[in-house]
């Protein structure tokens, strides 16, 4: 198959690796972070639909939430 989109391909195992390298993680390192991130993601889109159903609940979870989740990836670099 050819290369149509111009961008460099990497064999496929360096695909594994080049990201968690470029922030300083092992891939272990980064599943682990990238899976937490994902499972605090999902709890804050869940506590905001449930607000959105009744406001009076999770008032500011989803925020707080993603502040902290902004805080973690700002200290992370």
């Amino acid at each position: 198959m050819q290369n149509t989109d111009n961008l460099p391909r990497k064999p496929f195992l360096q695909s594994f690796t080049a990201h968690p390298a470029s922030v300083n993680e092992s891939y272990f390192q980064h599943l682990c972070f990238a899976a937490r991130f994902s499972i605090r993601l999902f709890a804050a889109a869940f506590a905001a639909l449930v607000h959105a159903i009744v406001p009076a609940w999770f008032e500011t979870t989803a925020s707080d939430l993603i502040k902290a989740m902004h805080d973690d990836l700002s200290s992370r670099h």
